[in-house]
């Protein structure tokens, strides 16, 4: 009887994280190559006095429990987006969330940066690799990398990058930015 080799397919799980409204729907549906599964709901009066919807103010929806995608980089090897959800009724979920994930993208936006706190803390507590994607909203100001680096009270070794989450192009290389990274966290780990 011929025997078949057969590589065990590997899975890697790459959370994107941040404030409510910075684009994390947004960059799961520019990266993923199947129709992303989302977890959308009306902001509702309930939401009223509880959601900041300050500098985002044309918001009418969000996420409520998270986002799905899903990138095949070759034949045995996918990475799974999950997008969290961003506002603080829904964190419990981060924890089931985010086992066994290789690392984060951490979504922030110059105009409510105070909103990514939540989600780096998160991180830095728990060592998850992660890199932190300024995403560039138009109208917004425009701060480089070193000044959001200070903002944020970020380690030297955390990438940090400006993106528009909307272009693939600029997913992508958020995406393999974060990948390098928890390779390096990781080996050096070990």
């Amino acid at each position: 009887m011929d025997s078949v080799l057969s590589e065990d397919p590997v899975a890697l799980k790459i959370l994107i994280a941040g404030g409510f409204g910075v684009g994390k729907t947004t960059l799961v549906g520019s990266i993923s190559e199947i129709k992303p599964l989302r977890t959308e709901e009306v902001l509702s009066d309930r939401g009223i006095g509880v959601d900041d919807l300050d500098g985002v103010e044309a918001k009418t929806t969000t996420t409520v429990a998270m986002d799905f995608g899903r990138i095949t980089i070759r034949d045995g090897l996918v990475v799974y987006l999950f997008g969290t959800p961003g506002q603080e009724r829904f964190w419990f979920m981060w924890d089931e969330l985010s086992y066994g994930a290789l690392g984060a993208v951490v979504i922030a936006d110059t105009r409510r940066l105070t909103d990514c706190f939540p989600s780096v803390d998160y991180f830095e507590q728990r060592g998850t690799p992660f890199v932190v994607a300024v995403n560039c909203f138009e109208g917004a100001s425009q701060h480089s990398v070193e000044d959001v680096r200070i903002a944020l009270d970020l380690d030297d070794d955390v990438p940090v990058m400006l993106c528009d989450v909307r272009r693939r192009a600029s997913a992508k290389e958020v995406m393999i930015t974060l990948v390098e990274h928890s390779l390096r966290t990781l080996t050096t780990a070990n």
